[in-house]
């Protein structure tokens, strides 16, 4: 059980957001839950560990990836209690394109409706609170708006909240979402039977792309928020696994990191359309060549 706490206080809610994000994906140990809130002097990020984590090692490594100077770093002793529960039960909804996501804390204070999505992590990632999930949302709301897309994945679905909004988004389309940890797995479902849309994803325990696709059933849209060395490992597959002019959303990496996962997919004919920058974080979106003859920047590669 957690027994410590780091706090670290920082100017401005994308400088927030970008030390929560190195905290989770980019240093071991990760902490079992983190806190992000305003306060007097700007804002704070509270990180829960089972065991106090070397400070000095902290800092070093929090230096090599972000992009201001590492804050003060605080340690405290805590009670022993879920913070896990704790911290997610403090975020507040997020809105990213149509899509509000919003925890079971806050149950009856959101309207319902069908942009509206119940999402409790649990162990999984995926609140919508992280730049990069926020980032694969608005994506997918600008794409879906532009093209109906009829077979989807959600590749690293953590909670499941990517699948969902495509559920949403896309409601005649054949959509799966896959993750290398059970925990995760079990968590999207319970996510997904939340928002009615159980019966509309097809859950399965994957490491990397799922198998035994044929060129009938390649995917014309794969989401992928995971991390920058594991997108380019996966380009190869991720170009074989997507149909002609199919599109890849990816994230889960460092602004400084883009060009090199660009570079990857454009070795095997995927071609950046859009680059969002977010609180340090990118999320690019990628277009399979059709033919070599056609342009991905060409609008009809986009639209419906």
């Amino acid at each position: 059980m957690t027994s410590c706490k780091i706090t670290m206080a920082v100017d401005g809610l994308d400088a927030a957001r970008t030390l929560t994000g190195a905290l989770t994906d980019l240093i071991e140990p990760a902490p079992d839950a983190l806190t992000l809130f305003e306060a007097e002097a700007g804002w704070v990020v509270e990180g829960y560990y089972p065991d106090l984590p070397d400070i000095e090692e902290l800092a070093r490594r929090l230096g090599a990836v972000l992009p201001f100077p590492v804050p003060r770093i605080v340690e405290t002793a805590v009670p022993d209690e879920n913070w896990v529960a704790v911290s997610q039960a403090a975020l507040p909804p997020v809105t990213a394109g149509r899509f509000t996501v919003y925890g079971s804390h806050d149950r009856g204070l959101v309207p319902r409706g069908p942009n509206t999505l119940l999402i409790d992590a649990g162990e999984a990632f995926g609140t919508a609170h992280h730049a990069t999930t926020q980032g694969c949302l608005i994506a997918l709301d600008r794409l879906t708006r532009r093209r109906r897309f009829a077979r989807v994945l959600d590749l690293g679905c953590g909670s499941g909240v990517l699948a969902i909004a495509a559920a949403r988004a896309l409601p005649r389309a054949l959509i799966e979402a896959s993750d290398n940890d059970p925990q995760a797995i079990a968590v999207a479902g319970t996510n997904a039977r939340v928002n009615g849309v159980a019966g509309r994803i097809r859950l399965r325990i994957a490491d990397g792309l799922p198998r035994g696709r044929t060129r009938e059933s390649r995917y014309d849209l794969i989401l992928a928020n995971i991390l920058a060395d594991p997108l380019v490992e996966l380009a190869p597959g991720m170009a074989r696994a997507l149909a002609a002019g199919g599109v890849a959303v990816l994230s889960g990496l460092l602004v400084r990191q883009a060009a090199a996962v660009a570079a990857a997919y454009r070795s095997h004919g995927l071609v950046l359309a859009s680059h969002r920058r977010q609180a340090g974080w990118s999320t690019l979106t990628l277009v399979r060549r059709r033919s070599a003859g056609r342009s991905p920047s060409d609008p009809s590669t986009l639209s419906a």
